[in-house]
């Protein structure tokens, strides 16, 4: 039977979900210092935008070599909601469920991290100040509802990427009415 390019995009999908899921354990286990790293966060945004495009361009040469616009956004977009969608989850059990305190600990060097870095790059004590009074208001950032609104901000982000992908991966059939 052949293979429809939904099917590939939730089988993309799920591969990006276990490397982000192993290196939320990772982190989680080895060195939560990880999370407050820059870098970090950045190559797990490439990472899902590789994974995005990736599953467009197979979808693309599972319909033929042809693919509309629409069909190219959905397979970026499959992809890409199941490979964030279930590390969320993950890291939701993990720092709500198998070690509560450790959401602490890291939520407290996230806070200090993005601190540090106003200093760095000289924003005024005012900003800076507000900025730890508007984190502190906003409870723990492991909660269902901090992680549903996370993915949903995740969601809109990579779907803007996921346009200009569509756009560039669409090709029209030219035997096509």
């Amino acid at each position: 039977m052949e293979k429809s390019y939904k099917s590939s995009a939730t089988q993309y999908g799920i591969y990006l979900a276990l490397i982000l899921s192993s290196l939320t354990v990772i982190g989680y286990a080895a060195y939560l210092d990880l999370f407050t790293k820059w870098w970090f966060g950045i190559s797990q945004m490439v990472l899902v935008i590789i994974f995005g495009v990736i599953s467009s361009l197979k979808a693309r040469s599972i319909l033929g070599g042809y693919i509309s616009f629409k069909d190219a956004f959905t397979a970026f977009f499959i992809a890409v909601a199941i490979g964030i969608a279930i590390p969320a989850i993950v890291a939701l059990v993990i720092f709500n469920f198998v070690d509560p305190e450790a959401a602490t600990i890291l939520q407290d060097k996230i806070i200090e991290s993005q601190l540090r870095m106003m200093e760095n790059w000289g924003a005024p004590q005012e900003t800076i100040d507000k900025t730890l009074e508007q984190l502190e208001a906003q409870g723990s950032f492991f909660t269902i509802t901090n992680s549903l609104k996370s993915i949903a901000y995740q969601l809109v982000g990579f779907s803007i990427v996921g346009l200009i992908v569509a756009l560039v991966v669409k090709k029209s059939d030219p035997h096509a009415a």
